[in-house]
């Protein structure tokens, strides 16, 4: 699985052992939406050319997602381990499949890398927010079946 790859090499951190929370610490109402809730969630995704997951490579930590609960909208952003990663995409695309159908219908979802952490930046973050590109990509296949692997591995 080394052949090719962008990042041969990336730097794997330990995870973190979760903190439990009981109802009362972090829900204040039924749609209440909680930064770390959604972090335990989406941290084991696994990345798409290596078998750790994002929290591991340091892609995603709990200070990455900000919850607006007056404008109704979420915002993870995300670094790829190099400069030029050409999985961003796909990393974005296993977060918001993996979130679809967890927060509340009245949130909007924005998925970013993180400013200055990608060489394509502006383009990687329209795609990722973009209704129609993200339907189209989901529609492939072979692109399908990597955010499969990725949300849906049992190697971590």
């Amino acid at each position: 699985m080394t052949l090719g790859l962008i990042n041969a090499n990336p730097v794997v951190h330990a995870k973190k052992e979760r903190v439990p929370r009981n109802e009362e610490s972090h829900s204040h109402s039924e749609d209440a939406v909680d930064p770390l809730e959604i972090y335990d969630y989406v941290r084991d995704i696994r990345d798409p050319e290596h078998p750790y997951s994002l929290e591991q490579l340091s892609v995603l930590s709990e200070e990455s997602i900000s919850v607006d609960e007056k404008l109704g909208r979420i915002l993870i952003t995300f670094t790829p381990t190099i400069q030029h990663c050409s999985m961003a995409t796909v990393i974005g695309l296993c977060l918001r499949v993996k979130l679809k159908e967890f927060f509340p219908p009245h949130f909007k979802l924005d998925i970013k890398v993180t400013p200055g952490s990608h060489a394509d930046e502006e383009s990687v973050n329209k795609q990722l927010n973009d209704k129609e590109r993200v339907a189209a990509a989901l529609e492939n296949p072979n692109l399908r079946q990597l955010v499969d692997e990725c949300l849906y591995s049992c190697e971590l």
